[in-house]
């Protein structure tokens, strides 16, 4: 893997109701009012780490594992996110985890925010997402589903 170690740098929550994991965020002090309760919502936290919340719809175009089973994005799901370095990086570190008997959950793909991104699981089942940083001239709209 690539010389520069992975950054923790946020947390994916599939929720089942939108509004009421705002509310509840708010009411912790993490989300703003000027969240709008859609599909998707990202929750800037100090120090640079973000609580990123999406509904299992939401999560099925970047998250083929979702879309193969529904269910599994219900009751809460969390994908631990890692940033690499390099869009390279990502699919280095894809290899080198599912040649180790890892499962991959998400091959690596050029996702429609403009960074490059793959899914493993970890031992215990965990999805770790691994992501480069972004590149603006990446970004594609409307976003299309991950690749299976």
């Amino acid at each position: 893997m690539s010389e520069q170690p992975p950054k923790l740098a946020q947390l994916n929550l599939l929720v089942e109701d939108m509004a009421a994991s705002l509310d509840f965020y708010r009411r912790l002090g993490v989300a703003t009012a000027d969240e709008d309760g859609g599909p998707h919502a990202e929750l800037s936290l100090p120090g640079g780490f973000t609580l990123e919340l999406d509904t299992v719809e939401s999560a099925g175009l970047w998250h083929a594992g979702v879309r193969a089973d529904p269910a599994s994005g219900r009751g809460g799901r969390v994908v631990i996110g890692f940033s690499l370095p390099s869009r390279e990086a990502v699919d280095a570190a894809y290899e080198e985890l599912t040649a180790a008997g890892f499962q991959g959950r998400q091959r690596p793909f050029d996702a429609f925010w403009g960074g490059r991104y793959a899914i493993v699981a970890d031992p215990g089942g965990n999805d770790v997402g691994l992501m480069s940083p972004i590149d603006e001239s990446m970004r594609s709209w409307p976003p299309e589903e991950s690749p299976a």
